[in-house]
């Protein structure tokens, strides 16, 4: 048993075809079959049920597939300790960034840690917190981007900057004309959300849960990305609340509806994380200093009050 045949059945257990599995492991069909047939042998056992379309996991090989992820990523390790040991920044890097974070992060970092450390190919995806989770306890990714505390004890977290919450307020509610929003203003508001799935959400749920209102918040539940809230916040249908980040590249007209918190601001934590056995600390090292040398000229907020991105109870 070689890791070679290892990485072949996971890459048939994948497409479920051999042909596009050897396409992606760079050989000719026949070399891929060959070596998934000397396996077996040896194994005295089938891994793949060939006689069905696609190509289906025999029983026993389901779970000689979980073993061979675990003796595959275990055995990428080594290069990662030679590389660590080394001092060299280099090899390939798979980051997960979650929805909310993305589109405003990304373009102020990426060109310049590329440019710093060309020899790093980075990987990045973006997913939801939970799937970074997983994917970090799998080692399908080696750092993710989110906001926190996750209370995760398999998660170590190295906190990038505080991002307060900002009110968006359309112009036919009397809030429009306040300086500064007290979070008890928000009491028996209608309020613009995220679909579920994003921790931003949570975020705004907990805030919200921190209101001593006797009477039941009105929330108005919408589907889509920041710019469709500010769109229906705009048509007066509720107001909205936004990162800090991306009110930065509103233009100069939707700026108008933007209102800041009191001090101290209701804000979400952003962390770097990575999984506490992670060895590519390098990297994870050469990345966040990259991004806070960029962040710290654009947002530079402590004095805030951390709300919680995981989902209390009702």
């Amino acid at each position: 048993m070689t890791i070679t045949q290892l990485k072949y059945i996971l890459a048939i257990a994948k497409y479920k075809n051999f042909t596009i599995a050897a396409e992606n492991c760079f050989v000719t069909q026949p070399t891929l079959s060959m070596q998934i047939q000397k396996l077996e042998e040896e194994l005295n056992t089938k891994i793949f049920n060939r006689s069905k379309k696609p190509i289906e996991l025999t029983p026993v090989g389901l779970k000689i597939i979980e073993q061979a992820k675990i003796i595959v990523d275990e055995s990428n390790r080594i290069n990662d300790i030679v590389h660590q040991h080394k001092g060299y920044i280099g090899g390939e890097f798979k980051i997960g960034i979650i929805p909310t974070i993305m589109p405003t992060l990304l373009p102020m970092f990426l060109k310049t840690f590329t440019k710093k450390y060309p020899k790093v190919n980075l990987i990045i995806k973006e997913i939801t917190t939970e799937e970074i989770i997983k994917k970090l306890a799998d080692g399908h990714i080696d750092a993710g981007i989110t906001a926190t505390p996750l209370e995760n004890e398999a998660v170590k977290e190295r906190v990038l900057f505080y991002e307060p919450l900002v009110c968006l307020i359309p112009e036919n509610n009397q809030l429009f004309n306040k300086q500064k929003i007290n979070i008890k203003d928000l009491e028996n508001e209608n309020l613009l959300l995220l679909e579920d799935g994003h921790c931003f959400k949570n975020n705004i749920l907990n805030l919200y849960k921190t209101l001593e209102s006797k009477e039941k918040q009105n929330f108005k539940l919408e589907s889509g990305g920041f710019n469709t809230l500010v769109k229906l916040s705009k048509e007066g249908l509720g107001i909205t609340l936004l990162p800090y980040l991306n009110t930065l590249d509103l233009n100069e007209e939707d700026k108008k509806y933007l209102r800041a918190f009191e001090t101290p601001p209701p804000a979400r934590e952003v962390s770097l994380i990575y999984h506490k056995s992670q060895l590519k600390i390098q990297l994870i090292e050469a990345l966040k200093t990259t991004i806070d040398s960029i962040i710290r000229g654009a947002i530079t907020f402590n004095d805030v009050e951390i709300i919680s991105p995981l989902q209390k109870g009702q």
